[in-house]
């Protein structure tokens, strides 16, 4: 049975995680213990201040404590990852959402909304855990936004996820390279976050290196064999003036603008994320 405070509690929580590298210790405990105790961050520091308690029973925290310190990602242990204005269900085997993939979303977002037809279309391959798809599927509610899949484990974390959040978008189990032929011609975006690392680059963090799937983290030697996949399909699937979005890591924005233009795309460019790290590049359909 515990007796000391919450804040006490929090306090040797942030230390043992910061103890273990997790580099942001304090906001991780607090989600935890959020978690872990069914409430809100905002209530738990609250009640911090207040100093109040810890509860009685503190196990279940300090076991996710102990799990988040050995580097299992926060998403994971919470079930949830936040994504623009979504939460979404995830877990093992599906990628977890990243605030710089936000970026994406939003200049596939922004192409939808200045497509002048009543229920543009929107394509998102490789979609995980639905971010993307989700993501334009809620902000733009007149687009018809269809997503492709091939991990089993992915693909049910999505399906559980546009059920909850976009029933009406619809999610397909397909390789990218085939998806969507009764689509040809007629999409308006097309956008994607394929696995671009370079398959010699191992990631640095543990959280990424060692429970991301690796089938959404590399891209073949230079990174950008789906790249090179989905310039071809988004030539096949684009409509004549359509956009194409892809995320990919901060040095390959000219490699990837490079190979678009041999391809025949028009209007190649490549945008920062908030921390101005190169993220995505765009085109249009020629």
């Amino acid at each position: 049975m515990s007796t000391e405070r919450l804040s006490t509690l929090l306090a040797r929580a942030t230390q043992t995680l910061a103890d273990a590298g997790v580099p942001t210790p304090d906001v991780d405990a607090e989600l935890l213990a959020a978690h872990a105790f069914g409430t809100t961050r905002g209530a738990l520091a609250a009640a911090a201040i207040r100093g109040d308690g810890a509860p009685a029973d503190t196990a279940p925290f300090d076991g996710l404590v102990e799990r988040r310190a050995a580097r299992e990602p926060l998403q994971h242990l919470t079930g949830l990852a936040p994504f623009r204005h979504l939460e979404l269900r995830v877990g093992p085997g599906v990628f977890v959402p990243r605030p710089e993939t936000e970026i994406v979303a939003q200049l596939a977002i922004d192409a939808l909304r200045a497509t002048p037809d009543a229920e543009p279309i929107a394509v998102d391959l490789g979609t995980g855990s639905g971010a993307i798809a989700l993501a334009m599927a809620t902000e733009v509610p007149h687009a018809r936004v269809h997503a492709a899949e091939n991990s089993v484990d992915a693909f049910v974390w999505a399906t559980e996820n546009f059920a909850a959040l976009a029933p009406q978008a619809r999610i397909v189990f397909v390789d990218l390279a085939s998806a969507f032929p009764e689509l040809d011609g007629q999409v308006a975006v097309l956008v994607s976050n394929p696995p671009y690392v370079p398959d010699a680059a191992v990631p640095r963090d543990p959280e990424v290196r060692y429970w991301d799937p690796p089938s959404a983290l590399y891209g073949g030697e230079d990174g950008l064999d789906v790249v090179r996949t989905l310039s071809h399909v988004g030539l096949r699937l684009l409509r004549p003036g359509g956009t194409l979005v892809i995320e990919h890591g901060e040095w390959q924005g000219a490699p990837i603008r490079g190979l678009l233009a041999r391809d025949g795309w028009r209007a190649t460019a490549t945008h920062p994320d908030l921390t101005m790290r190169d993220r995505a590049t765009t085109a249009l359909r020629p």
